[in-house]
């Protein structure tokens, strides 16, 4: 029998690859920011979460309050959920899978492809989640920096590609940069017939989709979420469309009750109300557009143009201190403590009045740096 010295603790027998894992830095929650600001909680202001400030449809909230059966399993299958995402789709329910947020089906994916040693294209900077799960599935991450505007070269991706690359990772639009990559561009990559992932978390804030091409290409993965447009990041359900041969294989491998049944209802709600949500989608593309201009203004700020719910800015003069002084006021937004984007915040599309009150202190802010 073998025991555990324990001046050396259980520690010794976590796997080797694990045990500096940095893991991910999420936004803030609310109930963490109780004692380190004087502004009550009901009046902060949150954009570094790129969440939906209308929340659900009325609806969902509905179907939610009305719930009952939470005893029992939902179905392992998603049988009903994959028929109702193919009508909104318009993509076969054989090539769906759906997963509790569209994070758990990259973990799947990751875990379908990798074995260790493989290496993963990642084109930075681009979704930590990325990052996250090849590393975590032992994978190695091959990065290729986008350029200064933040687009994609599909000539230098390609030159990137080596015997040990197993899968292209690729968001658009893009978080945090909101840029789009032009279908001509990923079909490029495609014909590399490597499997490629497209991110798709923000497509109904852009309109353009690579969905039509699931059926020509045998090595497109195209995910999408509720999270951001239908305003149900809290249930956690997104949803990949998938070679059919790969839909499968992920079926199997997948935990059989992903989807919970509130989120199932809500879902249902949903894709019943997609013009509601869709007007409100357009109202924050709207607004976008008010938060690019307003943003501009600023001197110390560059916004850069968006396609999806949220606007980076590049910050003259510190962009940590920036999201810090804002976070003392009572708006949160997002700083990324990374190389190629630690001059940067990302701000999220608030409601008009939101966004009135997060100006006015931006104003101030300037003001009172002037006047240093």
């Amino acid at each position: 029998m073998t025991t555990i010295n324990s001046s050396e603790g259980i520690e010794r027998l976590i796997r080797s690859d694990l045990a500096s894992f940095g893991g991910y830095g999420a936004s803030k929650s609310l109930k963490m920011l109780e004692d380190k600001t004087s502004v009550p909680m009901e009046s902060i202001i949150k954009l570094d979460a790129n969440e939906n400030p209308y929340g659900c449809s009325p609806e969902a909230s509905q179907a939610l309050a009305a719930m009952t059966q939470i005893n029992i399993y939902p179905d392992s299958g998603q049988l009903e959920l994959r028929k109702m995402l193919a009508d909104y789709t318009g993509v076969a329910m054989g090539h769906i899978v759906a997963g509790a947020g569209s994070d758990q089906l990259i973990d799947l994916i990751l875990r379908l492809f990798l074995e260790p040693g493989d290496e993963v294209i990642n084109l930075v900077p681009t979704f930590a989640m990325f990052r996250f799960f090849t590393e975590l599935n032992g994978g190695t991450v091959i990065e290729v920096p986008r350029d200064e505007n933040f687009a994609v070269n599909a000539n230098i991706v390609k030159k990137a590609i080596t015997k040990k690359t197993k899968l292209i990772l690729l968001a658009t639009p893009n978080n945090p940069t909101g840029t789009l990559v032009p279908r001509e561009d990923i079909i490029k990559l495609l014909d590399t017939g490597l499997p490629m992932l497209v991110d798709e978390a923000y497509y109904e804030f852009s309109g353009q989709t690579v969905a039509p091409l699931i059926g020509q290409y045998k090595n497109l993965m195209v995910l999408r979420t509720f999270s951001k447009w239908a305003g149900l990041a809290g249930l956690r359900i997104g949803y990949g469309l998938f070679p059919i041969r790969i839909a499968e294989h992920l079926l199997r491998i997948k935990e059989p009750y992903c989807i919970n049944a509130a989120a199932l209802a809500a879902v249902r709600e949903s894709l019943k109300d997609v013009d509601y949500l869709m007007d409100r989608v357009k109202a924050i593309i709207l607004e976008r557009g008010r938060l690019f201009s307003e943003l501009k203004k600023i001197k110390c700020l560059k916004p850069f143009p968006s396609q999806a719910n949220f606007i980076l800015c590049s910050v003259l003069g510190g962009a940590r201190q920036l999201q810090q002084e804002l976070e003392t006021r009572g708006i949160l937004v997002r700083y990324f403590d990374e190389p190629q984007l630690r001059d940067c915040v990302r701000i999220s599309v608030g409601r008009p009045e939101e966004n009135d009150i997060l100006f006015k202190t931006l104003n101030e802010l300037e003001e009172e740096l002037n006047d240093r």
